[in-house]
């Protein structure tokens, strides 16, 4: 239990490389943050935060989940703000919205732990949003949105609100602006349906986060569970969906689909056990 608690200090970047770019195109670097579950006393992981910047990455992607205490916006923001200046888009997870609350650990075993009533303390996620918003980052719940690099690649985005929240309605983002070099779906909670609505609506490439990557893995094992329904062993990493990877034959009618780890914990559950806290930098690749 000790070094379960240590391990929640522990942040580590991933390196993935993802073959979805159209042949030919130069590779494009994707930070993918998720889960940060903010409580502004925690200054390792602020300064962690801040220090992502030096990734250099061209386009940033956060999942939701950054906040787990009313006063954790200003921290956040302001340990942001080197990425700020980078293009990027986000979605909202539940503890966005809602603060987290003490409860029995053992509930996370459960098939599917989900709340269905919402926490009793709202958290302030309008300043969160108007905080990214103004720097210029995209609000993909169930929106689309368009960004144009500066090397003039365009890159089109269909994301949802937080399926966890049932609030998840792609309906209600309209139709994709054809033509983009690439097409990403957005989502925090990598619920089935979302999946497979969002590779209906032919993305190249899936980011969620939402399940902690298990929180708590067993060596030989993996997670023991995803707080979703999607399967343990798609828990965290880059995987296809549904099926094989799509860069093989058996893959062809699959999508690319990566869940962040993430890089936090519920405050009144602040352990990890091998599977420690991350964000990932994607380089995507040509096909």
């Amino acid at each position: 239990m000790a070094y379960a608690h240590v391990e929640t200090k522990l942040f580590t970047v991933r390196h993935v490389t993802v073959p979805v770019l159209p042949t030919g195109q130069d590779p494009l670097r994707v930070l993918h943050v998720s889960d940060l579950h903010l409580v502004p006393r925690q200054q390792r992981k602020l300064d962690w935060i801040r220090s992502l910047a030096d990734l250099r990455p061209d386009l940033v992607v956060d999942t939701g989940d950054n906040l787990a205490h009313v006063g954790a916006v200003d921290p956040l923001l302001d340990a942001l703000t080197p990425l700020l200046d980078t293009p990027g888009v986000f979605v909202l997870g539940s503890n966005d919205y809602w603060a987290p609350r003490p409860k029995n650990p053992a509930r996370y075993l459960l098939p599917d732990a989900r709340q269905h009533q919402p926490e009793p303390i709202p958290l302030p996620w309008d300043r969160l949003v108007a905080g990214f918003t103004a720097a210029g980052w995209k609000d993909l719940d169930n929106h689309r949105a368009d960004l144009t690099l500066p090397d003039g690649r365009t890159l089109s985005f269909v994301g949802t609100d937080d399926a966890h929240l049932d609030q998840d309605d792609l309906t209600l983002a309209g139709t994709a602006t054809p033509g983009a070099d690439l097409h990403l779906g957005v989502t925090h909670a990598p619920y089935l349906r979302v999946l497979n609505a969002l590779r209906a609506d032919a993305v190249d490439l899936i980011l969620a986060g939402h399940t902690h990557g298990g929180q708590l893995r067993l060596p030989g094992y993996g997670a023991l569970v995803t707080n979703c329904d999607l399967d343990r062993r798609r828990a965290s990493g880059l995987h296809g969906w549904p099926g094989a990877r799509p860069d093989s034959f058996r893959g062809a009618d699959s999508t690319w689909l990566h869940v962040s780890a993430g890089a936090g914990t519920s405050p009144y559950a602040p352990v990890r056990f091998a599977c420690r806290p991350e964000a990932t930098l994607l380089t995507l690749t040509a096909r």
